[in-house]
């Protein structure tokens, strides 16, 4: 089950609550018992290795064409 961040509506305490994906996404306080809504949080993206970008878009070495010219003549 996930963990959901709530944040009071009165005291603006936070806490995090075990729910389900189904449940309604109700909570209350623990410090003042009155109503706390949900809280959303970016997820984070980790990139690992050298990047996509590297790797999907890679250009030709500038020196190959120089050398391909050199060794021709």
């Amino acid at each position: 089950m996930p963990i959901y961040e709530y944040q009071c509506t009165s005291c603006n305490y936070r806490f995090e609550k075990k729910q389900g994906f189904h449940e309604e996404p109700k909570a209350d306080c623990p410090r003042c018992n009155q109503a706390a809504r949900r809280l959303f949080q970016p997820a984070p993206i980790i990139f690992k290795g050298d990047g996509f970008y590297v790797t999907d878009y890679r250009k030709e070495p500038a020196d190959s064409s120089s050398e391909t010219s050199k060794s021709s003549t």
